[in-house]
């Protein structure tokens, strides 16, 4: 079993890979400002109902750190020993006056967690981009992204980078999307052939676009760009490869 730190862990998607990793047996760090997310009755799995919560069974595998991931003095350690990095942070709306801008958080923290990977000796690094800019987002959402995409191919490290779509929530919504938009990108995501006739905006499910992540993390070997088609046929195999 493999061994992977996950920026962003207690995230929409980041909190899947989490999930994902502890059910499959491996040793899986979160690293999120909030540390352990607080789980509800639509968090999945069955609740234990420690100290009243209704937390999934899953969660308690998982080494939740609450820490920002510009500080990484407080979460670099957690690299010691690990086969794979998923980057998971990312947000569609700027607060200036909270310091949350998306250049920073969609760029800056890729790059910065990469250079950590890299310093950490971490063989390999997966990073969850994007296709298109959401809507109601700035361009700079996405100028962000790709940026970091390009900054960390010149890492020594193994990178793939993940371009979804919408992402839909199976077990709760994404949290971006209200619960009628996340159940109509669900109802298109399932039908295979209406899918695939919206090209850069097809919805993709949290659980496909957790797993590729997790496996192209714990496999320096899947290296390269994965688009649409490729997460969602889930072959890993890339449409460019890195040289």
């Amino acid at each position: 079993m493999g061994r992977v730190l996950v920026t962003g862990g207690s995230g929409f998607i980041g909190r899947e890979v989490c999930r994902l990793a502890a059910e499959r047996g491996h040793d899986a760090v979160s690293v999120a400002r909030s540390g352990r997310p607080a789980f509800g009755r639509s968090g999945g799995g069955k609740g234990n109902g420690r100290d009243g919560r209704d937390d999934p069974v899953w969660a308690d595998e998982v080494n939740w750190v609450a820490a920002s991931v510009f500080e990484p003095r407080c979460w670099r350690r957690y690299l010691d020993g690990c086969d794979g990095v998923v980057h998971s942070i990312g947000i569609i709306d700027d607060d200036p006056n909270e310091g949350i801008v998306l250049e920073r958080v969609n760029g800056d923290a890729a790059i910065l967690a990469g250079l950590e990977a890299e310093r950490a000796g971490v063989p390999s690094f997966s990073f969850v981009s994007a296709s298109v800019t959401p809507p109601g987002a700035r361009e700079a959402y996405l100028t962000a992204k790709r940026r970091a995409e390009r900054e960390l191919r010149e890492l020594d490290v193994s990178v793939a980078r993940l371009r979804p779509g919408p992402v839909y929530g199976e077990r709760e919504p994404n949290p971006h999307f209200s619960r009628v938009t996340n159940r109509t990108l669900r109802e298109l995501g399932e039908r295979e052939r209406v899918a695939r006739c919206f090209g850069d905006v097809r919805p993709l499910s949290v659980t496909g676009v957790a797993a590729v992540a997790l496996e192209t993390a714990l496999d320096a070997e899947q290296r390269g760009l994965y688009d649409i088609p490729a997460i969602a046929g889930a072959r890993l195999v890339p449409i460019e490869t890195e040289l």
